[in-house]
């Protein structure tokens, strides 16, 4: 009896999995297509707030490039600061996780002038070190 039970099972899995719509599963890409770009930009020039938020389980080491020394950011806190306005060009934020686990960076623009910037576990080396705003207002992770 489960034997029949089983190769039932089996046999309506497969034919209901035959009558599903394929698009869902189906990926594609822009080619002769209008895409939506998903970059971030601010205005170049423009004074932005940046806010880091650690979302791994170990201490991660922040730095802004060319201002301030190290700052831990425990597993969970938050940090916020300006940059720009003015003439500092090419912004740049380093983070590393103080254990040397690669960390991925999750980039988010809450407002016209705010950056977030979510730090999780990143799995492959060597994963994101760097945010990187360019003269032009484009935002980079390296």
């Amino acid at each position: 009896m489960s034997k029949r039970w089983s190769i039932a099972c089996l046999i309506t899995v497969l034919l209901t999995s035959v009558t599903l719509p394929l698009s869902e599963a189906t990926a594609g890409t822009c080619s002769g297509k209008t895409c939506q770009t998903t970059r971030l930009e601010f205005t170049p020039g423009q004074r932005i707030t940046i806010q880091v938020i650690n979302q791994t389980a170990s201490l991660v080491e922040l730095q802004k490039v060319y201002g301030t020394d190290a700052l831990p950011l425990r597993p969970g806190q938050q940090v916020e600061f300006d940059l720009g306005g003015g003439t500092e060009p090419n912004v740049s934020v380093l983070f590393w996780d103080v254990t040397a686990l690669p960390l991925r960076s999750r980039l988010s623009k809450l407002n016209e002038r705010t950056l977030r910037i979510e730090l999780r576990p990143g799995y492959t080396p060597p994963g994101d070190r760097a945010v990187y705003i360019r003269d032009d207002g484009r935002v980079i992770a390296y």
